[in-house]
């Protein structure tokens, strides 16, 4: 028996961080089944490398790597994230339950911890169509699930402030059972946004400007700050770090795999943070701590008797990942290929229920030879969008899309339903000059959505990701570069290596060959399709106006 303790005794030296007392001691970890035995201090010690808390992502959609939460959780430990609180809203909206089970059970075969929220709008509104519905009756026994740890984030902020008798049951579902209630209200200010917080919801990853960010930390609420692959906030929110340490956490929300295999994860929000001269031991509290006390984690925060979760850098200037330990496991070695972990699901469930269309299925025709057209205007590393008013032009009594003015023709299909039409709108801002984009990735419904420079192109791409039952794809005259996602139209089951690598070939084609200036249109692109966002978004059900909350006329009368 002491044979066998000592095998799982382990020693790790360096310089320990301590965040709270705000003080780096030479000395060492001593672990032992799973947790941290003892912290010697030692001044003799000579290895000139920094141990200090993992780091908590405080609100992912794993489905936005396009990887499995297995394969999701193999490619950040090695980034020094021991933890993540993630919301699978976009496969519960696929495969409703089904869905939602599949990610906690194949995130067990992870070392990551993974804790999940509950999502609470499935589907976000009834302005489009999901593959499923979670009612609140529905949601009571996943709340009970001991990953559970949240409500996830409240989108239906119309309903909280109305007070919609259904959203508030989540609510008091949510509070009966102890668990935090996340928020998402862009933009809610004043007396909307505190009749919102008094609802029970805690945090925001959505906040854009200090201003907002501030009003809402004074009124109670957690600020996630969020440096994704499509919506970056870090640098209009970092100075809320040096101001309200207790108050703000990281996150990543939606990051795709190429990004979090060359500029990594959490690390590199905080190389953000080294980089804007932020109070080191404030914004490792965000990084690292503010997460665990707000979610009640079961993880270690560097204390004699937490778990052993901790990761090693070599220094708190360049912040390189040298180690990553878990329960006292070595997870990650920089010097060392650990043994690689074994996939063990045997199905890639999926839902997708649409056959092919025609060019005059996304035709539209007026008797004028122009028209004024409400068109969505979107932005590079945003989720918000703009209300455009434009003149297009009508030939042979078709409405057409104008490139010299950027405008292109977007279309969102049910995917769930073969019986709708195509909704369709024009969207500015994606520079593309001669091609198209389709993709099964569109929040959060996740039907259909594509954009193209003619309608030929368009039409191609669609029918390519209905053959293939979801993936994204990009198409010229001559060439197509496609990444099947068979897991709910979302995921796939390769590591991240490969991952990035077809990621990263299909967004370069956009670049290179399809000369769209974007850094990452496939994560716009998604976004498009997303009603609870402003200002103006395109649902599989029509235009939708976010700001009057109702769906608006294509043609602006």
């Amino acid at each position: 028996m002491e044979q066998k303790l000592n095998l799982m005794r382990k020693t790790i030296k360096g310089k320990i961080v301590f965040i709270k007392s705000r003080e780096i001691k030479p000395g060492k970890i001593i672990v032992e089944n799973k947790k941290i035995k003892e912290i010697i201090f030692d001044d003799d010690i000579e290895e000139n490398q920094f141990i200090l808390p993992g780091l908590i992502d405080s609100h992912v959609h794993i489905e936005s790597s396009m990887m499995t939460p297995q394969n999701f959780g193999d490619a950040i430990v090695p980034h020094g994230t021991i933890g993540v609180v993630t919301d699978p809203h976009e496969i519960t909206n696929v495969l409703g339950i089904e869905g939602f089970n599949f990610m906690i059970n194949n995130a067990k075969e992870s070392s990551l911890k993974a804790f999940f929220g509950v999502p609470s709008c499935v589907p976000a509104t009834d302005f489009e169509t999901s593959g499923a519905k979670l009612t609140a009756n529905d949601i009571e026994p996943l709340l009970e699930n001991d990953s559970v740890v949240a409500l996830s984030e409240m989108m239906n902020f119309p309903g909280v402030i109305y007070k919609d008798p259904g959203v508030l049951e989540k609510l008091t579902m949510a509070q009966k059972t102890g668990k935090v209630i996340d928020g998402h209200a862009p933009g809610l200010r004043g007396d909307d946004l505190t009749t919102y917080i008094n609802a029970g919801i805690s945090t925001d990853h959505e906040a854009s400007t200090y201003e907002e960010g501030e009003e809402k930390i004074k009124k109670g609420m957690k600020i996630l700050i969020r440096e994704g692959s499509a919506a970056k906030n870090f640098d209009a929110l970092w100075k809320l770090i040096e101001k309200y340490p207790d108050e703000v956490m990281l996150c990543t929300d939606d990051s795709h795999p190429d990004e979090l295999q060359e500029k990594g994860h959490i690390d590199k929000i905080v190389r953000l943070g080294i980089a804007k001269n932020i109070d080191i031991f404030k914004l490792l509290q965000a990084a690292c701590l503010n997460a665990i006390d707000h979610y009640n984690l079961p993880v270690g925060s560097l204390k004699e008797g937490d778990f052993a979760d901790f990761i090693v850098v070599d220094n708190l200037q360049d912040f390189n990942v040298l180690e990553t330990y878990i329960n006292g496991e070595k997870v990650f070695d920089y010097q060392t290929q650990l043994s690689e972990r074994t996939n063990h699901h045997t199905s890639l469930p999926n839902v997708f229920n649409r056959t092919k269309i025609s060019i005059n299925d996304i035709l539209l025709t007026s008797k004028k030879q122009k028209e004024s057209v409400n068109v969505i205007h979107c932005f590079d590393g945003s989720l918000l969008t703009k209300k455009e008013v434009c003149t297009l032009p009508v030939v042979n009594g078709e409405l057409k899309s104008d490139m010299t003015q950027d405008i292109l023709k977007l279309v969102v299909i049910n995917r769930y339903d073969n019986t709708p039409k195509p909704a369709v709108a024009f969207i500015k801002g994606l520079m593309l000059k001669n091609g198209a984009l389709a993709s099964t990735v569109a929040h959060d419904s996740h039907n259909i959505i594509a954009v193209g420079s003619d309608d030929d192109l368009l039409v191609k791409a669609v029918n390519n990701i209905i053959e293939s039952k979801g993936g994204i794809i990009a198409v010229s005259e001559t060439k197509t570069k496609q990444l099947p996602l068979p897991l709910a139209g979302l995921m796939s089951d390769q590591p991240v290596d490969e991952m990035a690598k077809h990621y990263k070939e299909i967004n370069d084609f956009c670049h290179n060959e399809l000369n769209i200036n974007m850094k990452s249109p496939f994560m716009t692109l998604s976004f498009m399709a997303l009603p609870v966002i402003p200002e103006i978004k395109l649902s599989d059900k029509g235009l939708f106006d976010a700001i009057s909350f109702n769906f608006t006329n294509l043609i602006n009368d």
